[in-house]
Order: C-alpha cells, then structure tokens, then sequence
C-alpha cells in the first residue's frame, strides 16, 4: 500500500514539476520581451515578471523537483537489484530533465540580475524540449518496452518537427503584426 501512495504521490509532484519548467521558461519569453518595451511599461513589466519567475520557481518548481527526486528514489531502492531496463533508460531522460531544470535556473538568475543572454525566439525553442522530455518520460513509464521506445522516438521527431514549424509560423504571424 505505502507502494501506491508513493506513487500517486511522484506522479503529482512530476506534474508540477512540469507545470512550473513549462511556465517558467514562458515568463523568461514575457521578461525578455519587456526588455524592449518602452518606459514606464518595461519597468513596470519586468518587476512584475520577476516577482512572479521568483514565487514560481522558488515556491513550486524547485520544491517539486525535490519532492520528485525523493519519491523516485524510493522506486529505485525498491527496485534495486532488479532494475527494469526500461526504468534505466527513463532514469537516463530523467538526468536529462534535471540537467534542463539546472539550465533554467542559470537563465532565471540570470534575468533575475537583468542580463538577457537569450532572444525570446530562442526561449521559445528552448520551452519546447521540456515537452520532449515529457513525451519520452511517460511513454517509457507506461509502455515499458524497446518496441514502445522505437515508436516513442519516431514520434519524437515528428512531434518536434511540428514544434519548430509551429515556432516558425508563429514567428512570421508576429513580424508581420508588428510591420
């Protein structure tokens, strides 16, 4: 029963985990883009988007990626010894998602100290490879198989290559709004 109770558990916190990467990196776009807004709007703009990138990434996204890691390692403890290849590889997209949550937050130091290294368009790309992340994670946890993998991937790379053509068409949607 405790088995169960972990679970639902992890999976809450995975959810807003994701929750805060996803909106968290849309607050650094909104951020970026009211570095070229004109005054009064832009300082208005900016402290506000600060103030919210702080209560979400210090108050949800930091704390539930704690509280993820911690409800994942008791799967691995329990596990031990016969770890499911399937849950090695997961763990493998799981590093990689911590490693994107440790990148976000050197981008929302980052803003946080008004350095803007990133253009909005790059944000907007970079916003993406949270979903990535997510697509690989939960169709390895629920299909548990390397056939399933395969399928995954196939659907990976079409999935991001409907993305970057989205990026892109948004792109031209909004350069011709602002001609």
């Amino acid at each position: 029963m405790t088995y169960t109770y972990i679970k639902a558990l992890h999976i809450i916190f995975v959810v807003t985990w994701f929750a805060g990467l996803f909106y968290i990196v849309r607050l650094f776009i909104y951020q970026t883009e009211a570095y070229e807004k004109p005054e009064p709007e832009r300082s208005i703009l900016i402290k506000q988007f600060k103030h919210m990138s702080r209560l979400l990434w210090n108050g949800i996204t930091w704390p539930s990626a704690i509280i993820t890691l911690g409800m994942g390692t008791y799967f691995i403890v329990y596990y031990y010894g016969n770890l499911p290849g399937w849950l090695g590889l997961k763990l493998g997209f799981v590093a990689g998602l911590y490693l994107y949550h440790f990148l976000c937050h050197v981008i929302y130091r980052n803003l946080q100290k008004d350095q803007v290294k990133l253009t909005s368009q790059k944000l907007r790309v970079w916003n993406e490879i949270a979903t990535l992340f997510l697509f690989s994670i939960v169709f390895l946890a629920v299909l548990k198989n390397t056939l399933g993998l395969l399928w995954g991937i196939a659907g990976l790379i079409i999935l991001t290559a409907v993305l970057m053509v989205a990026i892109k068409i948004y792109k031209n949607i909004r350069n011709k709004k602002t001609d």
